[in-house]
């Protein structure tokens, strides 16, 4: 089923999130939903908070970056309570979007490598060390698990230039092709 994504200016997006456990009522089926409204937005990540959630929660998919980076060619996951043990290397640029703020993209620097640490679907524990797109793909998805968004990153300066933009999308004055959930809603002209 594909839910609605939570755009920019809902509270749920500011919040830390709790860990879940094994018994979280549905949890196959909500990791089932998440890929498939990830792929319909389409987007390469979403963790719970963009779907309304306060949970630990992400999934990924970077084969679009295949290309670019054939480590990532069906390169599906799912994150469980992840934590982000140790970020390393020389913070590097890349171009980031986010399906909470449809339209908006800017330069965000992160560091390459990280170490992880988090369950699976099957809530085997992982420890694992990531870099390159999948590492920026994870860390901007973790930041969702701990109440930041990627314009965080941003200068003041920038932060202010686009703060029309952001009023738009948190009105939901903006184009989309997926389902959103709007924290303001449009007025409607009455006769």
């Amino acid at each position: 089923m594909i839910l609605p994504i939570v755009a920019y200016g809902d509270p749920v997006l500011r919040k830390e999130t709790k860990e879940i456990g094994k018994t979280y009522p549905n949890l196959n089926e909500l990791i089932e939903n998440m890929f498939e409204t990830m792929y319909e937005a389409p987007g390469v990540g979403l963790a719970a908070p963009q779907i309304g959630l306060s949970i630990r929660l992400i999934v990924m998919d970077g084969t679009a970056f295949a290309d670019d980076e054939p480590v990532l060619q069906d390169y599906k996951k799912v994150f469980i309570n992840p934590v982000i043990v140790e970020e390393e290397g020389e913070e590097w640029l890349f171009n980031e979007g986010c399906l909470s703020f449809p339209g908006l993209r800017e330069d965000v620097a992160r560091k390459p490598t990280i170490t992880i640490e988090y369950y699976d679907e099957h809530f085997e524990f992982h420890k694992e060390t990531i870099d390159g797109i999948k590492a920026r793909i994870i860390q901007h998805e973790y930041d969702h698990l701990e109440g930041v968004v990627f314009i965080d990153h941003l200068s003041s300066l920038k932060k202010t230039l686009l703060k029309r933009q952001l009023n738009e999308i948190t009105k939901g004055d903006v184009e989309v092709s997926y389902k959103m959930k709007f924290p303001i809603k449009k007025k409607t002209k009455t006769k």
